[in-house]
């Protein structure tokens, strides 16, 4: 599918410009906003950038510790530890100057509710943008240890019967995820739901952040939770429970986490927001390679990152999994993706997808226009130009902005070009 731009100009065109200045002159013309010039180095020499102790926070840290960002004109950028979610949204709303930070790590949907201030104070909107997709799978949702008799896995109506007992003899099932409207969040209503549980009625959602997630199920506070690694692993590890399922099971290839900025940061550093892409892009390639998998998880481990020993990182990291529940697999593609297949591009299709989720749990109005709010965050023409300037082959650059269909674990369907289509197919959703 070829993309034309209102002004006539194509994505495939702009690709196929060899000469440096002739294809950003061509971006000039058609993105004047955050244009980027042709020979002009970045208008600043650092960025704040947030990040929370994830392993898909990889490439931000290792762009950091192996000299990628100063390689690119970048050596003053900062990676800083968030305590939550909320905490990056908050930082996020501060912005740099105000010593918050300019851009994180984050949620890939986060942007968005950022954007239309869904998830801000006095829903005052803070416009942001998705410059590039950080990793692809490897999350899990975990369960405590007294459920493992139920034999739960990717089919969560195993736990129906248990959880209606607990409520029945007074308890409350929790289940916890990240941040509302979230990745997590998603993953663990749409497991849910396919096993005929209702995330708003049959359950009580909590929000955790995710180095709090074991210590939390450790204690009791929590039934069942959803979160990136290396939390699962490190519970599995610990003998508190045991993972049902790697989120690559019920979405193969699903995109995660995003690197989100600030719109106002890279309309006044268009440069910078380039070199920044970059040097994340060289990060990730690094990150994809097997060879390096050992001494990233020593280096993300570390006590300034972290904190985390690298025996709860390296196992998953390199598809290897024990679930904890008598079930240990190895050499599985459920691996964590930096670069492999498009891992990095942001893909308008995915975005889509989360816009139409947040509308099916009520996040979102039904009304929401998708394809503008899309438009308006997904800055794919910055990973574009990025890429063009790195030399990246022309075969790991996609051809669209649209992956195509999707099919999930219980044989939906999603459409990007149709998304009424999939919200009608699906049987539980929040009241429109």
């Amino acid at each position: 599918m070829k993309t034309i731009s209102s002004n006539g100009i194509t994505r495939r065109s702009l690709l196929k410009t060899t000469a440096t200045a002739a294809l950003f002159g061509a971006i000039k013309t058609a993105f004047p906003s955050g244009a980027f010039a042709a020979t002009a180095g970045p208008e600043v020499t650092g960025v704040k950038l947030g990040y929370i102790a994830l392993t898909d926070s990889a490439a931000l840290i290792i762009a950091k510790e192996k000299g990628f960002f100063e390689k690119h004109g970048l050596p003053d950028v900062e990676v800083a530890k968030q305590a939550s979610w909320g905490a990056t949204r908050d930082n996020l709303v501060l912005g740099g100057a105000a010593n918050g930070i300019d851009g994180a790590h984050i949620l890939s949907p986060m942007p968005y509710l950022m954007h239309t201030g869904k998830v801000t104070q006095n829903n005052v909107p803070v416009p942001m943008a998705i410059l590039a997709r950080l990793n692809c799978d490897s999350q899990a949702i975990s369960v405590a240890k007294e459920y493992a008799d139920t034999g739960v896995q990717l089919d969560a109506s195993k736990l129906k019967a248990a959880f209606e007992k607990k409520k029945a003899d007074g308890g409350e099932v929790k289940v916890a995820m990240t941040f509302p409207g979230g990745t997590h969040d998603l993953w663990i209503r749409y497991w849910l739901a396919a096993g005929g549980i209702d995330p708003d009625k049959d359950v009580s959602t909590i929000v955790v952040p995710p180095p709090q997630m074991v210590a939390n199920m450790k204690v009791g506070n929590m039934d069942a939770f959803c979160v990136g690694e290396p939390w699962n692993e490190q519970l599995v590890n610990q003998g508190i429970g045991f993972t049902a399922a790697s989120t690559g099971e019920l979405w193969k290839g699903h995109p995660e986490k995003a690197l989100g900025m600030r719109a106002d940061w890279i309309e006044k550093n268009p440069n910078a927001a380039k070199a920044l892409m970059m040097a994340v892009m060289e990060a990730q390639m690094w990150c994809e390679s097997m060879d390096n998998k050992d001494e990233m998880a020593a280096i993300v481990g570390k006590r300034q990152w972290f904190n985390v020993p690298t025996k709860d990182i390296i196992g998953r990291l390199k598809g290897d999994i024990n679930y904890g529940n008598g079930r240990v697999v190895h050499g599985t593609d459920l691996y964590m993706k930096f670069w492999a297949n498009g891992a990095s591009y942001p893909f308008k299709s995915h975005d889509t997808w989360f816009m139409a989720e947040n509308i099916r749990w009520g996040k979102l109005a039904p009304d929401t226009n998708i394809k503008a709010l899309v438009d308006q965050v997904n800055r794919e023409d910055i990973w574009r130009a990025a890429a063009a300037d790195l030399g990246v082959a022309a075969a790991d650059i996609p051809a669209t902005t649209s992956r195509g269909k999707e099919t999930f674990f219980d044989g939906k369907v999603f459409d990007p070009e149709n998304p009424s289509a999939y919200l009608d197919s699906l049987s539980i959703k929040a009241a429109s």
